[in-house]
């Protein structure tokens, strides 16, 4: 997740709903065609959530079933709801100089956690923070040292791994679901052939998630491409991805089983999907199509519930964001 200014908007009008699911079909390059049993689980659901004016989304995040959790880069604020109904609701109020960016629903123990900053009097500091995601109690904050632009996170059975998209490292909190402990951070560098940023002034690592044996996915917002990382010891090698336009960047990461959801990775106004399969000597991707919608305006994470793709849009460069409308915008998934 990032916030930079958007693209100037493609020349050609982008398809509408209605077209895009009229060609679907006939072209993996629009959508790809769901299996019947994925469309089958589908529900009623409507084709944008609204949000509260001003709220300039990042992170979004769902569980269980269709609620779901967006942070605010405003104010840190978090609210909720449920997609199939289009309530919203703040779970956590916002605070004077606090942003989230990455939120992750932990099913293990019904928590959200999420990560961003806060800063005070002209200095910044990082944080990751566990909320109860029932009563909206902030059950651990916790302060990560060196810090600079903690972006996004996925929670294994025993910890929070973090993305800082301007440190080239992963921060690791580990927790104890039974006890709700938590203790770190500790830190894993990005070794190997992750590349590198010397300067420290552009977005790298951004969206992360696991893979099928338990390796960590990571895009690139700076050089684009998938990256995984063996998490004992940071070693990275690029992904290969066949087909398609190229995963030219990349925002928020999603995935289901085998294939790999990848916000903006090959344009402002779409989501990437992908297939993962093992090779022998690490992971693989093919692009197989896009997710695409006239609501879309600069997406920057999703999330799956009831069936559905569901894309926070963030707006970034949007005139007034202090005012501005935001949504969610439902996809089909595959």
């Amino acid at each position: 997740m990032d916030t930079h200014t958007p693209s100037p908007a493609p020349s050609s009008p982008r398809l509408s709903r209605r077209a895009l699911l009229a060609t679907a079909a006939a072209s993996t390059v629009v959508a790809l065609t769901a299996p019947p049993s994925s469309a089958a689980r589908r529900s009623p659901a409507p084709e944008t959530v609204a949000l509260p004016d001003g709220i300039r989304p990042e992170g979004i995040t769902s569980g269980p079933g269709t609620t779901y959790y967006v942070g605010s880069l405003a104010d840190g604020r978090i609210v909720t709801g449920d997609l199939l109904t289009g309530s919203v609701a703040t779970l956590l109020p916002g605070a004077t100089g606090r942003a989230l960016r990455g939120l992750f629903y932990d099913d293990h123990c019904g928590m959200v956690w999420a990560v961003g900053g806060v800063t005070a009097s002209g200095v910044a500091e990082g944080h990751v923070w566990c909320i109860d995601a029932t009563t909206g109690a902030v059950m651990h904050d916790i302060v990560v040292p060196g810090a600079v632009f903690l972006n996004d996170l996925v929670v294994t059975h025993d910890a929070v791994w973090v993305t800082d998209s301007r440190v080239d490292r992963l921060t690791v909190i580990t927790h104890d679901h039974a006890t709700m402990t938590a203790s770190g951070p500790t830190f894993v560098p990005l070794s190997g052939a992750w590349p590198g940023n010397p300067t420290g002034n552009a977005n790298n690592a951004n969206g992360i998630r696991l893979l099928p044996d338990g390796d960590i996915v990571l895009n690139n917002s700076r050089v684009g491409g998938l990256w995984q990382v063996d998490p004992a010891t940071g070693v990275t090698q690029s992904v290969p991805v066949s087909g398609g336009p190229g995963i030219t960047g990349g925002d928020g990461l999603e995935t289901d089983g085998s294939v790999l959801y990848n916000v903006r990775g090959s344009g402002q106004y779409e989501v990437s999907v992908l297939r993962l399969s093992p090779t022998a000597t690490g992971w693989a991707a093919k692009w197989v199509g896009r997710r695409t919608d006239e609501t879309l305006d600069i997406p920057s994470t999703a999330t799956l519930a009831g069936g559905w793709l569901w894309a926070v849009n963030a707006r970034f460069g949007v005139p007034s964001p202090g005012t501005a409308s935001f949504w969610i915008t439902r996809l089909p998934a595959a």
